[in-house]
């Protein structure tokens, strides 16, 4: 039986006979033993396995708690338990009573509400705001279906955003004519799944003796009307209101901090035997965490024995200084690459150490945010030098036009044959010695009608219209510039392209040739419309301090590249370790690449939290947007409770690309790793200040 391993706490809480039972589980206390513990002792009290249901934050997290009841029980009886996480478990039984129900992903339905709110006109609404546009008033529409509990949505649009009352009938017009096509086609998505699960809990008794909720902390407030509906004889909650971390996505710790007044019988249990961390640095997480209100009180006993090194910290002058110091660390260390993880609070940081193992040969897989590797502007540089040691890659080339406003993939192919048409079998000679003779470049496209094709190149377009732009004249002679769609804008893309290659043209070293692509105004277009993208905002507007960011954080990832390039002599041994060494730097084995997020319920040996200044950890900007600093020092706690043994802490003075000085984060200061000086007391005066 599952109950004979748990310790004391574990027990009592497994086997409580009361029918409302919450437990406070911190990191490393067993939480997930305790559940099959729980489980164990229902059936072998009589409960059915099909009379059990278990809700849990992952299908993963899932799968292993019934893998291990399984192991006691056998597979048969494991496999009748309901599990699986709230949207998984209301689609299953969704089905069950209406097979026409069709599971649609967010972006397909976004295009969906587009289409209905495009149909809507604002233009004779006298207003000094701009309305939302489509796509964010869907996101708007989303996070109002699991926050709000009581106002329809007009009514919420006016109380949280007064200044687009004006708009909010509209609004809740384009909400309620979606709402009806969705009806009609049977479309549902992840918030209609509880919505029409819990309409259904309302009207059915689903059966269920006990419901088992992990993760409770993390819960939102439609789920929490979800658990309401079910109205179970029996519920079993566990979680840890210090790593309640999900807020950004609608979690309410208000949810797990009000269960005792919710449910006055209810017991609350707590485990207090940390089976994960050593002594140092479990008294660390403590110190720091201790800083939040304490909702429910605990004291954690740390089970371990040893003597274990206390959490260092790791100072460096510089950003880069911190991420090549920290690879070197990595490099020297006896501990398993498996068993190390170095986790980040923002994907800039992840860029710098990524890069920093990648030139010592260290493996290593990134899970959360977007691997370096995997960034636009990195693969644009990657795929210009292709084009310089391989002509013939096609794609490589559409990607890079892609870019150009005005042109899509279709185009950019078509361009690309008409080059290497005039070019005789090369794109380049199409560049730069196209055969003049040449007059139509664009090979004509057969009529279709019932396919909707059409030839689409009867006329030719003129090049006058570029006269102005101060095109090389051997440049302006080039057939392809004929295309009829090509735009001035699109055609400057082109001119650029020609200028690019003809100054790369005879360079033998990698590091010359990335450094020329990096400062090349080419380049600096598609940084124009990456950080362009990048900071728009959901209603469509350009954020230009947030563009000034992007731009910066592209210009770091550039100069992170340049660096990459440094030991090689040959493009073909650049190129093959930039684009199949990225996939081995990303996948499979080697040192682990978390952000906070991704980190939480892993543990690891060794683990490195990484650029702990203020501002990036605690992340100030976030905090402006809907975050607070609990929830930061949560995901700090969450991060350092991750190390078993070893725990290192760093941090940098100065970053050479911003040209800013920066201060230790605050959470620093609270574990007591740095002195509380001036610094510490404008941080703190800050804090007041934020809180109001």
């Amino acid at each position: 039986m599952p109950l004979s391993r748990l310790n004391k706490e574990q027990y009592n809480a497994a086997t409580s006979k009361d029918l409302q039972n919450l437990i406070i589980a911190s990191a490393g206390t067993g939480k997930t033993s305790t559940i099959v513990g729980r489980i164990g002792h229902l059936l072998g009290n009589g409960v059915k396995p099909e009379e059990i249901l278990l809700l849990t934050f992952t299908n993963k997290a899932a799968a292993e708690m019934i893998s291990r009841v399984a192991e006691y029980f056998g597979a048969d009886i494991a496999k009748k338990i309901d599990a699986g996480t709230f949207h998984a478990v209301s689609y299953r039984w969704l089905k069950k009573y209406d097979k026409r129900v069709i599971l649609k992903q967010q972006r397909e339905l976004k295009t969906l509400f587009r289409s209905v709110f495009e149909k809507r006109s604002f233009m004779n609404i006298d207003a000094e705001i701009q309305p939302y546009g489509g796509n964010y008033l869907y996101d708007l529409y989303s996070f109002y279906q699991n926050t709000e509990l009581n106002n329809n949505f007009e009514d919420w649009i006016i109380d949280k955003y007064p200044e687009h009352e004006l708009f909010a009938l509209i609004y809740a017009d384009v909400v309620d004519e979606f709402e009806l096509l969705k009806k009609e086609y049977g479309f549902v998505n992840f918030n209609d799944l509880l919505l029409h699960f819990r309409d259904l809990c309302r009207e059915n008794d689903l059966g269920y003796k006990e419901v088992l909720i992990d993760e409770y902390q993390d819960t939102n407030a439609l789920q929490g009307t979800l658990i309401d509906a079910m109205n179970p004889p029996s519920l079993f909650c566990v979680g840890d209101y210090d790593q309640s971390i999900y807020a950004f996505n609608g979690a309410d710790i208000s949810i797990i901090g009000s269960f005792s007044t919710k449910f006055p019988d209810a017991k609350v249990h707590t485990l207090t035997k940390n089976y994960r961390s050593s002594v140092p640095i479990l008294s660390l997480a403590t110190k720091v965490i201790e800083h939040n209100e304490r909702i429910y009180p605990k004291q954690l006993e740390v089970t371990r024995e040893g003597n274990f090194d206390a959490p260092k910290l790791l100072a460096y002058d510089e950003l880069f200084d911190q991420y090549y110091a920290i690879a070197t660390k990595i490099r020297d260390s006896f501990t398993p690459q498996e068993e190390i993880a170095v986790i980040f609070r923002n994907n800039s940081t992840a860029d710098g150490i990524e890069v920093g193992l990648r030139e010592l040969s260290i493996p290593c897989k990134r899970k959360g945010g977007t691997s370096f590797f995997d960034s636009q502007e990195v693969k644009a540089v990657l795929d210009l030098y292709t084009l310089l040691v391989n002509e013939s890659d096609m794609m490589a080339f559409i990607h890079i036009f892609e870019f150009a406003r005005g042109i899509g993939s279709a185009m950019a192919k078509e361009l690309y044959l008409a080059l290497k048409y005039v070019g005789n079998g090369s794109i380049f000679y199409g560049l730069y010695a196209p055969d003049e003779s040449i007059k139509n470049p664009f090979e004509k496209r057969k009529l279709n009608h019932q396919l909707g094709l059409f030839d689409e190149f009867l006329e030719l377009g003129a090049v006058g219209k570029y006269a102005k732009l101060n095109f090389e004249p051997k440049f302006m002679k080039n057939p392809v510039l004929k295309h009829p769609k090509l735009t001035k804008d699109s055609a400057t893309f082109l001119h650029n392209f020609y200028l690019l290659f003809r100054d790369l043209k005879g360079i033998r070293e990698p590091k010359v040739v990335v450094k020329k692509i990096c400062e090349s105004e080419f380049l600096r277009y598609i940084s124009d419309i990456l950080s362009t993208k990048r900071a728009q905002l959901k209603d469509g507007t350009i954020d230009e301090k947030l563009k000034t960011e992007k731009t910066t954080s592209i210009k770091r990832k550039m100069i992170l590249l340049e660096e990459l390039s440094r030991p090689y002599n040959k493009h073909d041994r650049f190129l093959n370790a930039m684009i199949l060494g990225s996939s081995d730097l990303t996948q499979g084995e080697g040192v682990n690449l978390l952000s906070v997020h991704a980190s939480k319920g892993l543990e690891y040996k060794e683990v490195y939290v990484i650029d702990l200044m203020d501002g990036r950890f605690p992340n100030r900007k976030l905090m402006q947007r809907g975050g607070s600093l609990d929830e930061e020092r949560r995901l700090f706690y969450v991060s350092v409770t991750r190390a078993k043994d070893i725990l290192y802490l760093s941090y940098a003075k100065y970053d050479k690309i911003k040209k800013m000085n920066f201060v230790p984060s605050q959470f620093l200061y609270e574990a007591g790793l740095v002195s509380k000086d001036e610094t510490y007391k404008t941080l703190i005066a800050k804090e007041l200040e934020e809180d109001g």
